[in-house]
């Protein structure tokens, strides 16, 4: 793939440019999502969304906007749009919009009477800092550009409502000023790169409203605070640049910073730096630590979506340092031998069985990728064996080893695994018991421990030994249905749920499988038959009647069809797997397939990333949210999957 481009005829359709949307961050947990026309169609939406840790964990709509105005010979041209209800777009700029790209960086071309404006936007990498370039490309006379931001000061979960509790003084700052709605939150310096007049006209925008919050069943009326207009005078080939920060900066660099900045990018010429790129956009650094957030734009840090994403997200590309670094942030957090699931602002929590055995997971893909298995060991055998204890002898949420060595997780209410969707506090899929995929992460934990302590010494090689034999005389026997050619779901006492999901491709794919090859066989047969979409592996068969193969309708209705039929294409990466390794280079053809069939995908709802899911039924559209860090991860995965045995081939020849 080359660049994404749009023409005219795309943007000024809106049916087709809203549903395009642009995602940007960087490292200091900062973002930039709008859609290709600039008009925010969600709460999330903004040009600068930014962490507030004296506040929450979470993102905050700090600059919703900015509308420009064009003025030449005495005639306005606002090149704003926002949404004021059904099919009511005001000011309606986009009409004059001419073309947008995506690569190097995202730049809008505007033609506008007898002048032509581009507008590019580009973070400052460590810096909770976006600069947007303007320049005048082409001009037949003087045009005087006025820049109204609108201001949100908000968490992306809520809206903001006009209210006397807003300070709508300011501060003058080099080339702009300092804001500061709320005094609990940080201020905004807005500076330009020129001289520019400001006229503080403090100002309301009321009722824009969020047409996927509405589709979504939430609120989705706001009211954005202005607190004046700036203005200036160019001719043809002048530059101006905008500084959105949460601290001051020296506006006479600001072209400097731009420049290196833009130097930094990788080009998205390809897919796989498409893929590079989206990946990049996980990490956030705070604190001097590092983490990855679960996806865009509601998600926050995710300790299950952690370990699945990290491999794909680092080793590929060589990056052993990020890898170790998000390991060591989540190890620090661990309680017990539990890695946190996730943080919801206020509490951390840790219900989760198998966030700790995908950590597990990932350490031993790091071994696959570096074959350090000595740094491994050194920095955490203790954790591996913590964890592995904690749950052999039985800890929180009804977890523990049973005496046929399988693990059984959780009850009544309790919802321990990936499929963890509740209504009205009551899992939608109930999967307390023995898990398959639990079990099978299980088995292979222990397994790469014994691995690791070979030769070291270690005092529990026998226990563990033990109980792999045990794990390997009951794992078939419990969950594998020989007659209908699949494994049981979960087992809970007499009751076995032979619904054909998904959870069991884990079991073919992991290194070490508690099956042997011949059933790895069935399952990959039978997840081919009935999951595989070209967009992921469906959560559930379509032969079921609990099948729902579309995600839409309110937040009731989604959760009950999340995870009963969806596709999740991070699945696809134990999929790819589990059958490289039994078909060998005869496998290449089917998982290329379905690899390079994501390149479209590049053009759709996350402009160049993977949404979080897709229908199960055609034409498996993206839904949820825009850029889903283990999608990307796992992508990427299978991608060095294909170079590994395609080299591996040509060794044979």
């Amino acid at each position: 793939m080359s660049n994404i481009l749009f023409d005219k005829s795309q943007l000024v359709n809106l049916e087709t440019s809203l549903n395009k949307e642009l995602l940007r961050s960087n490292r200091a947990g900062s973002y930039a999502s709008t859609t290709v026309v600039g008009c925010n169609t969600r709460k999330y939406h903004g040009l600068l969304v930014a962490l507030q840790p004296q506040i929450d964990s979470g993102h905050h709509v700090m600059l919703s906007n900015v509308d420009v105005t064009l003025i030449q010979r005495n005639a306005e041209f606002n090149l704003g749009i926002h949404n004021y209800g059904e099919n009511i777009y005001e000011p309606g700029g986009h009409k004059y919009i001419r073309s947008f790209i995506s690569d190097p960086i995202p730049m809008v071309t505007y033609r506008v009477g007898g002048a032509v404006l581009t507008k590019e936007r580009i973070f400052v990498q460590h810096e909770n800092r976006i600069l947007i370039r303007y320049k005048i490309e082409e001009a037949n006379s003087p045009v005087k550009l006025r820049f109204r931001p609108l201001l949100g000061f908000r968490s992306v979960h809520s809206l903001s409502k006009k209210n006397d509790y807003a300070d709508t003084t300011y501060q003058s700052s080099e080339n702009g000023i300092r804001v500061q709605m709320y005094e609990n939150y940080s201020p905004v310096f807005l500076q330009f790169s020129r001289k520019i007049n400001y006229n503080h006209q403090p100002d309301w925008y009321y009722e824009i409203e969020y047409p996927k919050e509405r589709t979504r069943g939430y609120e989705f009326k706001e009211d954005l605070y202005s607190p004046g207009s700036f203005e200036i005078l160019l001719k043809k080939g002048d530059v101006l640049i905008l500084s959105a920060g949460l601290s001051e900066t020296k506006a006479g660099s600001l072209k400097t910073v731009f420049a290196k900045e833009r130097n930094q990018r990788i080009p998205r010429d390809n897919f796989k730096h498409s893929l590079t790129n989206a990946a990049q956009q996980f990490f956030i650094e705070r604190d001097k630590k590092t983490e990855i957030i679960a996806g865009y734009h509601w998600f926050n840090m995710s300790g299950r979506d952690t370990f699945v994403s990290l491999p794909g997200l680092t080793l590929p590309q060589g990056d052993t340092a990020h890898f170790l670094s998000v390991t060591d942030t989540m190890i620090s957090r661990m309680k017990g031998g539990f890695i946190p699931i996730t943080n919801d602002g206020s509490q951390v929590h840790y219900n989760s069985v198998d966030a700790s055995l995908w950590l597990i997971r990932a350490l031993q893909l790091y071994v696959e990728f570096t074959g350090d298995t000595k740094l491994i060991w050194k920095k955490y055998g203790n954790v591996i064996s913590k964890i592995l204890n904690e749950y052999r002898n039985g800890t929180s949420f009804h977890i523990y080893m049973q005496e046929n060595g399988l693990l059984h997780a959780g009850e009544d209410d309790e919802a321990l695994t990936w499929m963890n969707t509740l209504i009205d506090g009551k899992p939608v899929i109930n999967r307390n018991g023995l898990a398959v995929e639990v079990n099978a992460l299980w088995y292979n934990a222990i397994k790469f421990y014994i691995e690791l302590a070979a030769n070291k010494k270690a005092k529990d090689i026998d226990i563990w030994e033990k109980i792999i034999k045990d794990i390997e005389a009951s794992f078939t026997h419990v969950f594998w249905d020989s007659e209908n050619k699949l494994l049981a779901d979960v087992v809970r006492g007499d009751f076995k749920d032979f619904s054909t999901r998904v959870n069991q491709v884990i079991v073919a794919g992991l290194p070490y499988s508690p099956v042997d090859e011949n059933i790895r066989y069935e399952i990959l047969q039978t997840v081919e038959q009935e999951l595989l979409t070209p967009r992921g592996l469906r959560s559930l068969s379509p032969k079921n009647p609990d099948y729902k193969g579309v995600y839409k309708g309110n937040i009731f209705e989604r959760d009950r069809a999340y995870h009963q039929g969806s596709a999740f294409p991070w699945l696809l990466g134990y999929f790819a797997e589990g059958y490289l390794k039994l078909h060998g280079k005869s496998g290449l053809s089917l998982i290329k397939k379905i690899y390079f069939a994501f390149e479209e995908e590049m053009e759709e709802h996350g402009l160049g990333t993977i949404s979080e899911l897709y229908y199960g039924d055609p034409p498996h559209k993206g839904k949820g949210a825009i850029s889903q860090a283990w999608n990307v991860s796992e992508l990427l995965r299978i991608d060095y999957l294909i170079n590994k045995y395609e080299t591996q081939s040509e060794n044979k020849i």
